[in-house]
């Protein structure tokens, strides 16, 4: 009677194919790798931050130096002990390797963004201010005017 089938014949749908599924995740997976930013550096000291009601947000993250300055991580406390130290990039430094710090950091940028360079001070709250005395003394001399601190909002622990 009809050409086309009737209502009796029922066709059966075929199972979804799950060979290229791999591909796709494993597609998805390289991607996330390459793309994904690691943290560049460790953090060998411990800081909790100050709080502070009235902060602005650090605008380029890429134009700023971080100097974290506190107490060492309870690993490293044998080898250093558990006076406040000041860690430039991945290592405990003195105020005297700042000016060299400042300088390798002002080399990585370019030389329109030298003068929009930020220092990022990330500052223990129960770290004596002598030590943050030097390193501000020191930053000066080595003409990194603009510096930030670090702060957390309140109730945010």
């Amino acid at each position: 009677m009809s050409k086309f089938g009737g209502s009796n014949s029922k066709k059966n749908v075929p199972g979804i194919s799950s060979g290229s599924l791999s591909d796709i995740v494993f597609m998805l997976l390289f991607f996330f790798m390459v793309t994904t930013q690691l943290r560049e550096t460790e953090n060998k000291v411990i800081v909790k931050l100050p709080e502070a009601t009235e902060a602005a947000k650090l605008e380029r993250k890429d134009l700023s130096a971080n100097i974290n300055i506190g107490t060492p991580v309870r690993h490293l406390q044998s080898q250093f002990g558990t006076d406040a130290r000041i860690q430039l990039n991945d290592s405990f430094k003195t105020v005297d390797d700042i000016r060299d710090f400042i300088a390798a950091e002002r080399d990585a940028m370019s030389e329109a963004e030298r003068s929009l360079m930020t220092v990022n001070l990330r500052v223990d709250e129960d770290v004596r201010m002598g030590i943050v005395s030097d390193v501000k003394q020191e930053l000066r001399r080595c003409s990194a005017l603009k510096i930030m601190y670090a702060s957390r909002k309140p109730g945010n622990d």
